[in-house]
């Protein structure tokens, strides 16, 4: 890799997760990321053993009308398939940008990131705490709040909150 590509690998940060759906808490790790990095990249992960209750295309969707309300640039919105750190290299970020909610993330992502740094030495891993206010929020919680009925318009937007709805509509 040369001088100048790992220079600006260095200026980008790959956000990555499956955002089914985005919520308040990664929009805040996105905003505050932005603060960081020259740009955040948004990976989002087309996980085939998990099975997502919004297609990809919708996520995309959710997460371009989530950056719009929030008034939140310098992010670019990609597919990531692959291992990480591969990915990171690949969409030129050199840092991994996380949150962390609870010791039991800290515990996973601990081993996550040594992994890392052993695969890829040059991509750092950069962690950001979760605001209090969102400690709680997570897209599994979301999704069963909503399905049994309950008021989730503080942890998403409106257009995600409507899609929820619809979707337990169809059940």
């Amino acid at each position: 890799m040369s001088q100048r590509q790992e220079e600006a690998m260095s200026h980008a940060a790959l956000y990555p997760g499956s955002f089914d759906p985005i919520t308040r808490g990664h929009t805040s790790v996105i905003a505050r990321g932005v603060r960081i990095f020259d740009e955040v990249v948004v990976g989002i992960a087309r996980n085939i053993s998990k099975k997502p209750m919004f297609t990809l295309e919708e996520r995309i969707g959710f997460i371009e009308g989530a950056l719009e309300d929030e008034g939140i640039d310098r992010v670019r919105i990609e597919v990531v398939d692959g291992l990480l750190v591969e990915e990171a290299r690949r969409l030129g970020c050199g840092a991994i940008l996380r949150g962390l909610r609870a010791v039991s993330d800290f515990d996973y992502e601990l081993r996550m990131t040594t992994m890392n740094r052993e695969l890829a030495p040059e991509v750092e891993t950069v962690f950001l705490m979760t605001e209090a206010d969102k400690f709680h929020v997570s897209s599994s919680l979301i999704k069963e709040v909503a399905r049994f009925g309950g008021d989730v318009t503080r942890f998403v937007t409106a257009e995600v909150a409507e899609a929820l709805e619809a979707r337990r509509s169809e059940d």
